[in-house]
Parts: structure tokens; sequence; C-alpha cells
């Protein structure tokens, strides 16, 4: 298998996802949720770690494809002498089970069509026992079920533990496949109609994007990014998962491979923000509601992700039999940065709170209270050393940006206590504590002789987090240390005009081997922050190459290499979309350059 991260697209039911291949392969599938095993998991080792694929019989990649627009049902055609045909994919809202929808339509000629199915669970390892029922091929292993059936019935087979079918479309016929897991120990789920589930599936995404507030310049791109948001969004919580993947390189071939099918809490204001700008203050209001349960306990406790609903234990793991995405090894599930000490989620925390208070979400009883709680424990924890929000896997440091977001808590913390005297607290410690703060990291986190704030105390080393300064409101925009922090991180991590998030040349500072991409979210916040300083055209520049790095169907990994030219990292990243929708906001909505 040689394909690129670029040459997927994503389908779900916003509770799991799916990658489809422009071969018309399902690569990547885990049941029933995001952090569930993977029943089809070749994006990581090989077709018979599980796939599905439905393609004309013989044929290759597609002619074409692309979502229908503002939904996430998508559609892939293949044109040939003998006539033309579409797949169109799609996962429909869950009702009580999870479905994944395959309808094959003809468009012209006749066209015979073959489909491969490999189911395998459990990443990959187990080979399901498989049987007919009722007209359906059922296959089942341990806990998991799962159930095929064709819509109108076709020609079926088994044979080396794989499942085939064959059938032909003329013009305006159509067959619907329908794949459907539940626990094996429970009784089939009712049965679904696809051709209903299509249509209302298109409905229900067109109607959700049409509430989108934003109508600027790249607005498609912008919509794609909300529904891809909407689309990593666990729906019985609200939790937003990073990624749909895991272990997709950040270098090609390398160790970098990290579990994103959680919910980190680093990346909570700048979601709820893009979330209320844009429009979409229910699952604004759902993922506070989210972030309120999940850090409820000790704030010495906090972590830096939990699970889908907020657990708490993601013990990390190697699965030794998947040899990794284009042989890049090991393949990891769960995630060990859980257990790290990162104290800038006390300020994303307290500034997610602060602004959905700003922004008139309904309130809840004990949101002050959690905010106090947590103040109480960072007035003496800043000054502790910490992991960072790169969570690297060497020694602890006085990383700046910690240090940066332990003010904005303090700040955030006295604003709100200043507007609003009756909710009570110590606004003469907190102000103490916000000053002491911004006194040490200008002290100790900026160096003079080169103009721009260092990745941590003492540090010649630059870190793209510190153009977030400006942002956060630690210092305005034109001040001088803000705009050579700028330069000097443009020029230092700057690589064919995208941004690195830190330099990996030596590998102490992160305890890592090999190399990455450049960070895509890190080149949103430069283009955001030349805008800040008055440097709009060069932003709207940047943002327009930044733009044109997601693939045909509009998805961002979380990372670029820009001399290969190619995707790297988990995919589709919700940071990514994340910087993309804020930062054209920023650009191109009402705000104003500093």
């Amino acid at each position: 298998m040689h394909r690129r991260i670029e040459d997927y697209a994503l389908i779900g039911d916003e509770q799991t996802a799916a990658l489809v291949g422009r071969d018309g392969s399902v690569d990547w599938l885990c049941l029933p949720r995001f952090d569930s095993a993977a029943c089809f998991a070749a994006l990581l080792g090989e077709e018979d770690h599980g796939h599905w694929r439905i393609a004309p019989k013989g044929a290759g990649p597609c002619t074409r494809r692309a979502y229908r627009p503002d939904t996430l049902v998508l559609d892939t055609e293949w044109e040939s002498d003998a006539g033309a045909v579409r797949v169109t994919d799609l996962m429909p809202q869950r009702e009580h089970a999870p479905d994944l929808v395959r309808v094959i339509e003809g468009l012209s000629g006749r066209v015979t069509m073959h489909s491969l199915l490999r189911l395998r669970f459990d990443y990959g390892s187990i080979v399901p026992w498989m049987r007919r029922a009722d007209g359906h091929r059922v296959a089942v292993a341990g806990p998991d079920s799962v159930w095929l059936r064709t819509e109108p019935p076709v020609h079926t087979w088994g044979k080396d533990f794989r499942t085939h079918s064959e059938f032909t479309v003329e013009a305006g016929e159509r067959v619907a496949f329908v794949l459907t897991w539940h626990p094996s120990h429970e009784p089939r789920p009712p049965l679904s109609d696809p051709f209903e589930a299509l249509e209302t599936s298109v409905e229900d995404w067109q109607e959700w994007a049409a509430r989108c507030r934003y109508d600027g310049p790249h607005r498609d791109a912008v919509v794609r990014s909300l529904i891809t948001l909407k689309a990593l969004t666990y729906a019985p919580t609200g939790g937003i998962v990073a990624a749909p993947t895991t272990s997709l390189p950040e270098e090609i071939g390398g160790v970098r491979n990290w579990d994103y099918r959680y919910c980190w809490l680093r990346d909570s204001t700048l979601t709820l923000g893009a979330l209320l700008s844009a429009g979409y203050h229910e699952e604004a209001e759902a993922w506070r509601d989210w972030l309120l349960r999940a850090v409820a306990g000790d704030p010495a406790d906090l972590q830096i992700m939990y699970g889908l609903a907020g657990e708490r234990r993601l013990t990390e793991y190697v699965v030794p039999w998947l040899p990794g995405f284009a042989g890049s090894f090991p393949v990891r599930v769960g995630n060990d940065a859980v257990q790290q000490l990162q104290l800038d989620v006390y300020g994303e925390v307290i500034d997610s709170l602060s602004l959905a208070r700003r922004a008139g979400l309904p309130s809840k009883p004990h949101m002050w209270r959690v905010q106090v709680a947590l103040m109480d424990f960072l007035r003496t924890a800043w000054r502790q050393p910490d992991e960072g929000i790169w969570e690297v896997r060497g020694p602890r440091r006085h990383f700046v940006y910690s240090k940066v977001m332990a003010w904005v808590a303090a700040d955030r913390a006295v604003r709100s206590l200043e507007s609003n005297p009756k909710l009570g607290g110590d606004l003469a410690g907190w102000r103490t504590m916000r000053d002491e703060v911004h006194r040490e990291v200008c002290e100790r986190g900026y160096d003079p002789e080169r103009n721009t704030f260092t990745q941590s105390y003492g540090s010649r080393e630059l870190d793209a987090s510190t153009l977030l300064i400006p942002r956060v409101g630690f210092l305005p925009p034109d001040d001088p240390r803000v705009i050579g922090t700028i330069d000097a991180v443009r020029e230092e991590l700057g690589h064919s005009g995208f941004l690195r998030r830190y330099s990996t040349d030596e590998t102490v500072i992160d305890g890592l081997p090999g190399d990455e991409g450049t960070f895509l979210v890190c080149s949103f916040w430069l283009a955001e922050a030349l805008h800040r300083t008055g440097r709009t055209q060069e932003a709207r520049e940047m943002f327009e190459r930044l733009a044109a790095l997601a693939n045909d169907v509009g998805l961002l990994a979380e990372e670029y290499d820009p001399v290969a030219g190619r995707l790297l990292g988990n995919f589709p990243q919700a940071f990514s979309h994340i910087g993309l929708v804020g930062t054209a906001l920023t650009l191109f909505g009402t705000e104003q350059a500093g």
C-alpha cells in the first residue's frame, strides 16, 4: 500500500468516523466509538488488517470525488469505456446502532462492480466467524458483531476469510450496502432504510451548515472545517476529539506516532471561540459542559486530555502486529502524555469559562466554584516547571507559554470578579499573582539581545506558541517585544513559507529522535499575529498558502512536509481546522488589525 494521508476523505456519525481512500476502500473504522478498537486498520498496515473496497471490477483510483455541498456525504465516481458509476458513502446519525452505508448508482453504460470486505476486529488481529442469517452476512468475534446486507440482494460469497460481492449497474440503478455493528450478546438492531438515510443525511448536514454566520472569503473552507469539527464531536457528551486516528506519523518512517482519539483541554478556548463566532452556540455549550464535567475534582489532578466522556485512564501501549502507516512504527493506542503536568491548561479552562460567560451561554451553578478552585491551586503551582503545551517527553522546564497562560488564568479571574463582585473571590491575591507572573515572564522569558520571547527560561530556543502573546492580551500587538518575537519566530522556525512549532535539531528539547513537519496551526497563528501587528496583506497571503494545503475534499492533517509536498500526522486534525476558522474570522471578519 503506497497511499498518502491526503488520499483519504472522512465520513462519520458524530460518535465514530471512517476514512475512505480514492480507490473506494474504507481503510480505517473504529466501532462503536472513536476510541474503540478498529475493525478496518489497513491504514496502519496491510489490506489483511481490515478494509472494505467497493469499486468497478479491476479499477484503480477514482476519476473524481467530492462531498455533496455542505455535507459529510461523499461521492466517488469512476468513468471507463463501459460506463460511469458513483459510490456514495455516509454514516447516518445514529438511532440504534452505527451504520456504514454505501450506495452504488449507475450513471451511464453498464458497469460491473466488486465489493471486497475484510473484517478484522481488534486493530486487525482477529478474523471473525462468518455466517448467514436472514439474508445477511454476520461476523462475530468476542464482544463484536457486524451485519452486512444489500438492497436489493446481490451475489455474495466467502473465500479466503474475505466476503466478496459482484453485480452490475446501469444508468439509474442503485444498490445499497449497509454494514451495522452491535454488541454480539444483543439481538440485531432494527433495520434502517439506506436510501432514506442518504436523503435525510444530506438534508440534516445542509441545514446545520446553513447556520454558519460567516459569509466572507473562503467560506467553503470555513464551512468544511466546521463540518469536520462537528464530525469529530462525540455527540453523547459534547467532547471533541483531536483527530479520529492514531499513529499517522509526523515523519514518514519515524517514531513520532501518537493516539489523538481523545479530547485535549489546550484546544478548548480556540474551539469555543470558533464555534461561538461562527454561530454554533449549541455546540459551544455542549463543549463547555463537557469541559466542566471533565475537570471536576481536585485541581491538582487536572489532566491535559480526557476520554470522550471524561475518562481519565488512557494507558498507552504498542500494537506490535501493525507495521504502521508507510512503515512508521510503532502504532500506539492510548496516550501517556495524559500523566504530564501542563500548567497552560489551567489558563485554557479558566479562559474558556470566562469566554462562555461573556458570550451569554447559560451559566452552571458550579462554574465559578470550579474556577476559584483552579485559581487556588495555580497561585502556588504556576512557579513549577512543566512539560509544556507540546507534551515534550524530555525534562520539565519553565516554559514561557505555560507561564503566560497562568497569567491568563489570573487575568480572567480578576476581570470576572471586577465585572461581577457578587461572585466572590480573592481579588487582591489574584491581582498580585497576575502582576508577579507578568513581571517574571518579561524578566526571565525574554531575550533582550534578540528582542524575542524564548521557549523557556534561560533558553535560546524559540517556540511558536509565543505568537499567542498578543492574542491572549499578555502584551499589546504594537509592543516592540511582540513584534520582535513574531519576526524571530518567523526567521528561526520558518520553513518554505510555513512554521515549525519548535526546533527538533536538538532532541533534548522533546526527548524524541527524528524530525517532524511544519505545524499547521502554528502557521495559522503566525498569520493572525501578522494581522494583529498591522501586516494584514502578509497575513492574508499566508492564509491563502495554508488553505491551499487542504486535500481535494478540504481536509487538513496536523502537519505538512514542504519538501515532499505531503500532509503528515493524524488526520483530519481538529486543531488545524480550528486554526483555519479562527484565522479566517480574524482576517476577513469584523475584527480589525491591532
